[in-house]
């Protein structure tokens, strides 16, 4: 967020119609409304800029669309560096070989020393029909559940 104006607008607006009809040299007009003489030549320069009789600056407008399109350049870059990120993740994870178990199951090899199954099977008990947590049982509410990880030989 930018900081606060430190003179406003009008003040601005005022100073710089008084130095453009009195034809007082700039550092005089800025000790009588008591506003730092380079803030007040800086002011002159831009409405003259804006007005289009410099060339040598840009103009207000030419400012704040420069400002926008920095800002959506580097919103793009952000997203395009998350982009490539997935895109490199997901590659590693198609590129990963795969190894079949004896029951049946796909499982992953051995990933940073942790072993990432990739499903969970459930049982075949038939009590238990309200979904993955099992259902709610005794008086502290404990969860039953019949999932667990697949019974493979590569342990």
């Amino acid at each position: 967020m930018a900081a606060p104006k430190k003179y406003p607008d009008e003040l601005r607006e005022r100073a710089v119609r008084e130095v453009a009809e009195s034809g007082r040299p700039i550092a005089h007009v800025a000790r009588d409304l008591g506003i730092h003489p380079e803030a007040l030549r800086n002011w002159v320069r831009q409405a003259e800029a804006d007005r289009g009789e410099r060339t040598d600056r840009a103009t207000t407008s030419e400012k704040d669309e420069l400002t926008r399109l920095r800002r959506e350049v580097a919103e793009l870059r952000r997203a395009n560096e998350i982009l490539k990120a997935a895109s490199v993740y997901f590659a590693k994870e198609l590129d990963r070989p795969r190894r079949a178990c004896q029951v049946g199951c796909v499982q992953d090899p051995i990933v940073d020393g942790v072993r990432r199954w990739p499903r969970l099977i459930r049982s075949s008990r038939k009590d238990i029909r309200s979904g993955p947590l099992g259902s709610r049982r005794g008086r502290r509410g404990m969860r039953s559940t019949r999932w667990s990880r697949p019974a493979c030989s590569m342990e």
